[in-house]
């Protein structure tokens, strides 16, 4: 009877560990299936990535294309103003692995043109400006402050350029609704014209340095802020 007893025992306890690994058995093989239907998304994935990409870099290059004509336009706009040369600004972009390079180019009378050098430096100077007021107008209002400081930006300019220089900087800092800070050592009469206010920097002898307002548009007869 002991031993009958026993072998029952033994058995109920078979019983019990059999329905544990029937548990088990049955819960990995649910994670079999699942894996294997997630590894399935994912050679599918991987089987469109390569199409999936290519278009991802045509629709890119679409997109930045719209965007880079406007820019081309307006630069050359701003060259052909302030030379008074038949100049046109070109933008080659390319796409590759999802990013875009821009090279800009300088045809001038139908030959290219190094910006760098071009008109004794002062395609440099025009192309430079043009570019930072672009890059800052497509920055969230909300999060900064429409100012640019241009130091020296007219280095390599012509005096005579000068005057539509500032001209082209005025009207469009207005259209941005930028407040420019132009540094220069050209003579301020080249400014006059087009600057909302005029300081001139001079050495003293009291204070090392001393400011002169030459002009203030900003301000009523009364000399109160308007």
């Amino acid at each position: 009877m002991d031993a009958l007893k026993e072998l029952q025992d033994e058995r109920r306890g078979l019983e019990r560990r059999l329905d544990r690994l029937s548990g088990v058995a049955a819960s990995r093989a649910r994670e079999f299936l699942e894996v294997g239907e997630a590894q399935r998304g994912v050679e599918a994935f991987l089987e469109l990535a390569p199409g999936a990409a290519s278009r991802l870099e045509v629709l890119t290059g679409e997109l930045f294309g719209e965007v880079m004509d406007d820019i081309e336009v307006n630069l050359t706009h701003a060259v052909r103003e302030i030379l008074a040369q038949d100049r046109e600004v070109k933008a080659r972009r390319e796409v590759k692995g999802n990013r875009l390079s821009i090279h800009f180019e300088m045809i001038n009378q139908g030959g290219p043109e190094d910006i760098l050098s071009g008109q004794g430096g002062s395609v440099c100077n025009i192309m430079s400006v043009g570019l930072r007021l672009l890059a800052l107008s497509q920055l969230d209002p909300g999060r900064h402050r429409p100012f640019l400081v241009l130091d020296e930006q007219d280095c390599w300019l012509r005096p005579d350029l000068i005057p539509r220089f500032a001209k082209l900087i005025r009207k469009i800092g207005d259209r941005l609704g930028f407040q420019v800070l132009y540094i220069s050592h050209h003579p301020v009469d080249h400014f006059m014209g087009e600057a909302a206010k005029v300081f001139l920097l001079r050495q003293s002898r009291e204070t090392g340095v001393a400011v002169d307002v030459l002009l203030d548009r900003t301000a009523d007869a009364a000399g109160r802020e308007v």
